[in-house]
């Protein structure tokens, strides 16, 4: 075994360092970010909680989709934002670990979430009679509840594993923390993380994407079955669904692969770029998504911005 002679419990996020020239402009780029998807996702929220007639699986599942995102985009983007300011690139052991906790627990919730949305559509397109009793707004309810226990189960496990760990390294390659980047730094048998976190990302991504793909084959299949308008709505709605899980899925594997590459084969800019643009895309981009290709939440939203704008003149 080799001798440990420096051990870290606080750690520099190089991707702060190389933003330090340009820092002022990527903390507005980050505000307008942030700002965009909080507001898009609360407007989604709103409007779905004060509409009954939004009171519907489709939107509860929806807003779980965007209360998600609104919590996974304040684990780094606020943080980020200040740190980019106060030109502080440093960050704590507890700190790196309760930022993963967070941020992978909204990557997990997400793509179980779209799962169960492929499989509602399914539902409600396969089996139109049916579909109120198969899925009431409690059973939606009870299924989001249900999602988080299991995520939040399934990433302490993770992060648990990975606070037991001794670290000989500090310099995470990113902006944010996630434990792949301190499994990199760790000088202990990570044999256990490596067994645990393999076994975690099949159960959560291989599962939930061959559902979804056999959900959106037999939902595609019975369209082409139904009459043209019918077909044109269903169709509709399966399509808003499948692009905006196409773009989480793409910033997800952008994250993940850029782990396969070797340090020497990928710089530090190249890491913070993929990091940055995966996550920010799905955050910024889904919530936009649902406002506008989803009609009944447009015309609310739509609705609600003209009462707000009107009665502040």
């Amino acid at each position: 075994m080799e001798n440990i002679s420096t051990t870290y419990t606080n750690f520099v996020l190089v991707g702060l360092v190389q933003m330090e020239s340009l820092r002022f402009l990527y903390a507005l780029l980050t505000f307008a970010v942030y700002s965009t998807s909080f507001f898009v996702s609360s407007m989604i929220v709103y409007v779905t909680w004060r509409e009954e007639s939004l009171h519907e699986p489709m939107y509860i599942f929806i807003c779980g989709l965007v209360l998600n995102v609104m919590f996974g985009s304040s684990a780094y983007l606020p943080k980020l934002l200040i740190d980019l300011l106060s030109k502080n690139s440093t960050i704590s052991l507890s700190g790196c670990l309760f930022q993963a906790f967070c941020m992978q627990s909204y990557a997990a919730a997400e793509i179980i979430t779209f799962t169960v949305i492929a499989y509602d559509r399914y539902l409600a397109v396969g089996h139109p009679l049916r579909y109120s009793a198969l899925m009431t707004n409690l059973t939606s309810q009870k299924l989001l509840l249900a999602i988080w226990v299991f995520v939040i189960m399934g990433i302490c496990g993770v992060v648990l594993l990975t606070a037991r760990l001794t670290f000989c390294g500090e310099d995470i390659n990113n902006v944010y923390c996630e434990t792949m980047s301190l499994l990199r730094l760790s000088c202990g048998d990570i044999t256990v993380n490596n067994i645990y976190g393999i076994t975690w990302t099949l159960l959560i991504t291989v599962s939930p994407m061959l559902l979804i793909i056999y959900c959106y084959i037999k939902t595609t299949v019975i369209c082409l079955k139904l009459p043209a308008e019918a077909s044109q709505k269903a169709a509709q709605t399966l399509v808003t669904h499948a692009i905006a899980f196409s773009v989480f899925m793409v910033g997800t594997l952008f994250i993940v692969f850029r782990y396969r590459l070797s340090s020497s084969s990928l710089s530090t800019v190249a890491h913070v770029v993929i990091s940055m643009s995966g996550m920010s895309t799905s955050v910024t981009v889904n919530p936009l998504i649902y406002g506008i290709r989803t009609k009944a939440l447009r015309i609310r939203i739509a609705r609600t911005l003209q009462k707000i704008l009107g009665n502040s003149k």
